[in-house]
């Protein structure tokens, strides 16, 4: 414990340093902007910033990218609840009910509750990171392609049963989505699949035009169709103050989301996107009134935005003690560090503690740049929704179009957006959730791949899977949540087959 907090008084003797704490604010500033924009993210961000990285010193330009990093999680739910377009991935669930929020004049709480959320989950997350790095990271390597099928399916399983409808109907868009994840290049086999002559579909259906498309698309959509357009808000000071009833709501699902999303960050994979969808589905199950999710609940938001910023805490622990990136962001990041010569690893800890101990600093540092930063301009945010619908659409619109097409300057994508758009708009008529297609589209390449390798490893044998302790733990509970489901039906048989609905209606 000693030596924790004496590494912790160096690390902070570097992180307030005056360059260090410029650089730092500048990159929360860059990434909340960042993650704000529809169709932008952290890695667009990371990846515009890393050549200008390249002249600095290594302990500024790794919290400047992090800096970058943990911005644009919580910009992105900005847009999500104001507008229902999530700036970036991993604020798709936000949507759900920040926007209800919205609708019911309460923007500001929901603002207010995702800045403060994202600053108790950073901080719980970076106490976890320093503690139980080594730990953490060395458990990560035992999972091979075996386990990594077994973990994503018991996920797509987890969140249908967790998603409080219908089971079937969420497995069925998660199903679409995975479908939709198949098209472009084959990552075994190199042959190109599903993209019908159309070059641009060499890689797939990006996560960002499907998002935009079916959640901001598809809202503009229903809204324009109705008779009346929803009335303006125009809250005043103290509407931006969450009630007391709100905050005692939102501890429980910020300190849950905290965990599962540091512990879901730390596995290879788009974690800050997966931690969401299973915040929220968690809080839906927990929770004693769970059709108030959907229509407005402050749960929805204080879970899910809590989840994504600690797993983007999370994902430094095998980016650091390892020296493995947990996805492209990390990966870009890994790189920043080894272009100034620095080897990321086991001995980074030893060898550079200035570097390792500064940065982890820098991050208590970042997480109280982002709430002095975001709870003042709440007001402003929520002023946005003073702008008559007939111009706030249209504008929205634009940035939808101009945001898709600046991420890869890609016509096609746009038609992406809109093509999804007008499906998303009909699947929300029919009364389908479109969350799973977006998980499915993101898990898709990962599930797959692990599949096949996994089958490459047994010469075709399945039975590899019931070989590895950690599979067959997984897929037992895929098959216990498979017959929790199936329960309802079971009994609903059996009251058939009795005669009690004959008994009722006689």
């Amino acid at each position: 414990m000693e030596g924790v907090v004496s590494n912790l008084l160096l690390g902070f003797s570097v992180a307030l340093t005056p360059s260090v704490l410029a650089y730092a604010f500048a990159g929360c500033v860059i990434g909340t902007l960042v993650g704000m924009l529809p169709g932008l993210g952290p890695l667009a961000g990371i990846s515009l910033l890393l050549p200008a990285t390249y002249g600095l010193n290594p302990i500024i330009a790794i919290v400047l990218l992090a800096g970058v990093y943990y911005g644009a999680m919580y910009g992105g739910s900005t847009t999500s609840i104001l507008m229902s377009i999530p700036g970036e991935a991993a604020s798709v669930m936000t949507c759900v009910d920040g926007y209800a929020m919205t609708l019911r004049g309460r923007a500001g709480p929901a603002l207010a509750i995702a800045a403060i959320g994202s600053f108790i989950a950073g901080t719980l997350s970076v106490v976890a990171l320093m503690f139980l790095a080594p730990t953490l990271a060395s458990f990560a390597l035992r999972f091979g392609p075996p386990e990594y099928t077994a973990l994503l399916m018991m996920g797509l399983l987890v969140l249908s049963y967790m998603s409080g409808g219908s089971m079937a109907k969420t497995l069925t868009m998660a199903t679409v989505g995975l479908l939709l994840g198949m098209i472009g290049i084959d990552a075994m086999s190199g042959y190109t699949r599903f993209n019908y002559d159309v070059i641009e579909l060499s890689d797939g259906i990006g996560i960002v035009p499907l998002a935009v498309g079916m959640f901001g698309l598809s809202e503009i959509l229903l809204t324009a169709g109705q008779p009346t357009p929803p009335r303006v808000q125009k809250p005043t000071l103290r509407q931006l103050i969450p009630s007391r009833d709100e905050f005692l709501l939102s501890v429980g699902p910020i300190v849950r989301g905290s965990v599962l999303g540091f512990l879901i960050g730390i596995i290879p994979g788009s974690a800050h996107i997966i931690s969401s969808f299973v915040s929220y589905g968690v809080e839906r199950r927990m929770s004693a009134h769970p059709e108030r999710f959907g229509n407005g609940a402050i749960e929805g938001v204080a879970g899910p935005e809590s989840a994504n910023n600690s797993a983007a805490t999370g994902a430094f622990v095998p980016m650091l003690a390892l020296g493995i990136p947990t996805g492209p962001i990390t990966a870009v990041m890994l790189s920043a560090i080894m272009v100034h010569g620095i080897s990321p690893g086991p001995m980074l800890i030893t060898e550079q503690p200035e570097l390792f101990w500064g940065f982890v600093a820098s991050m208590y540092v970042g997480n109280v740049v982002l709430l002095i930063l975001n709870l003042p301009l709440v007001g402003l945010f929520v002023n946005l929704l003073r702008i008559p619908y007939s111009y706030l659409y249209p504008a929205i619109l634009c940035f939808c179009i101009l945001g898709v097409y600046s991420v890869s300057s890609s016509v096609v994508e746009v038609w992406i957006m809109l093509g999804t758009g007008g499906f998303g708009y009909l699947l929300r008529k029919l009364g389908y959730d479109l969350a799973p297609i977006a998980l499915g589209l993101v898990l898709s390449p990962v599930l797959e791949l692990s599949l096949r390798q996994s089958l490459a490893m047994s010469g075709g044998s399945y039975a590899i899977f019931f070989d590895r302790p950690i599979a067959v733990t997984m897929f037992v509970v895929s098959g216990v949540l498979i017959l929790l489901a199936l329960k309802p039906l079971v009994f609903k048989s059996k009251d058939w087959r009795s005669g009690v609905g004959l008994d009722e209606q006689a």
